[in-house]
């Protein structure tokens, strides 16, 4: 019985990926040594070495490699006259990375106020979350979310990741740069995600909002844990789908089998875990000793290897880390159907309301 049931599973998740499959496409594998220094790199005749001593660096100071320089922001109308008249609002900043693409380099978020409580006590922390969807996801993806986190009394930022949305250049119709078979643009860009939530949880700080978190989903979570692990406002984060390496999810993935393609002869996965170290949740596990953290993994799932993510679950509940984790009887893409995203739903927004 159980056998079928996963057989199922399986099979669905495999026709849901297959829905896309013609627009993925396997680019050739690169150092991405122009990549490096702030795109200042001189490309050398073996990269190799230079790469993994950069990544090396990065290590000793990753602070610094996640930390920007404060931004400018714009905003359609004042917080306080969406708040008074429950409309959402845009929000663009420059973004904590410049990139080769200006298309990319401004971030565009998506503001929703929290609506009023009626038993809110005088004096009550103002809560809101940065709200951080999966890897290719389309303009309205998470909306329902922050609607939802609306209801419960929280605010929300609904960001657009890097070379998503409209920061993606014309030349590109996925978001193949934040996660490819181009090693240090991989990180640069995931780098960039991360200083983009920073500046968005500063601004929402400067709007006087007091208790601030994070919800992603996939791509996003990873995002997400790398953030909390660099940015002391945040107190909660719920992570939807959650592994250890980022590397070991590209290799292994579903989803990410064509990247895996450019990479193949190359690269092995150890090399590749390496490598990727400064944007893999296991770097980082010591940060979580003081942040309240929900993971969520789908029982199916097979774009985030279930035995990824109980490694990473298990390593924070052997050193009594705050967690709470909850598990979808699904897979990766079916936790987007009902009536497993209405469940999904139920424990992202229950947590964020109990720990903010």
């Amino acid at each position: 019985m159980l056998r079928s049931v996963r057989n199922y599973f399986h099979r669905w998740e495999q026709e849901l990926a297959a829905v896309s499959q013609h627009e993925r496409k396997v680019r050739p594998f690169d150092w991405g040594a122009d990549w490096l220094d702030e795109f200042g790199g001189t490309p050398a005749a073996d990269p190799g070495p230079l790469v993994k001593a950069w990544v090396d660096g990065v290590m000793k100071d990753t602070d610094a490699f996640f930390t920007p320089e404060p931004a400018r922001y714009h905003f359609t109308k004042s917080p306080e006259t969406l708040r008074a008249q429950g409309e959402e609002g845009l929000l663009t900043f420059t973004s904590g990375l410049a990139t080769p693409h200006p298309e990319n380099n401004t971030v565009i978020c998506r503001y929703f106020p929290a609506r009023p409580i009626r038993k809110a006590r005088p004096g009550s922390p103002r809560r809101a979350v940065v709200v951080l969807a999966q890897w290719n996801s389309d303009p309205d993806g998470h909306i329902g979310l922050c609607k939802l986190l609306a209801k419960l009394g929280i605010a929300s930022l609904r960001i657009s990741l890097p070379y998503h949305d409209a920061r993606m250049p014309p030349e590109l119709t996925r978001a193949d740069y934040i996660v490819s078979s181009n090693i240090v643009r991989t990180l640069q860009v995931c780098r960039q995600a991360v200083r983009d939530v920073r500046l968005a949880l500063w601004w929402l700080r400067d709007q006087g909002y007091d208790r601030l978190g994070l919800l992603g989903t996939s791509l996003g979570s990873c995002l997400s844990y790398l953030t909390t692990c660099h940015e002391p406002l945040v107190k909660a984060q719920a992570l939807n789908h959650v592994s250890p390496y980022f590397g070991d999810v590209v290799w292994r993935g579903l989803s990410t089998e064509h990247v895996r393609a450019g990479l193949d002869g190359h690269v092995d996965i150890e090399q590749l875990r390496e490598l990727w170290r400064p944007i893999s949740p296991w770097s980082y596990v010591d940060r979580l000793r003081d942040k309240q953290t929900l993971m969520v993994y789908a029982k199916y799932d097979l774009t985030f290897p279930v035995d990824l993510s109980l490694q990473l679950i298990n390593e924070i509940r052997r050193r009594g880390y705050p967690l709470q984790v909850r598990v979808l009887p699904c897979g990766h893409y079916s936790t987007g159907v009902a009536p497993f995203k209405y469940l999904d739903g139920w424990y992202l927004g229950k947590f964020l309301a109990t720990r903010l």
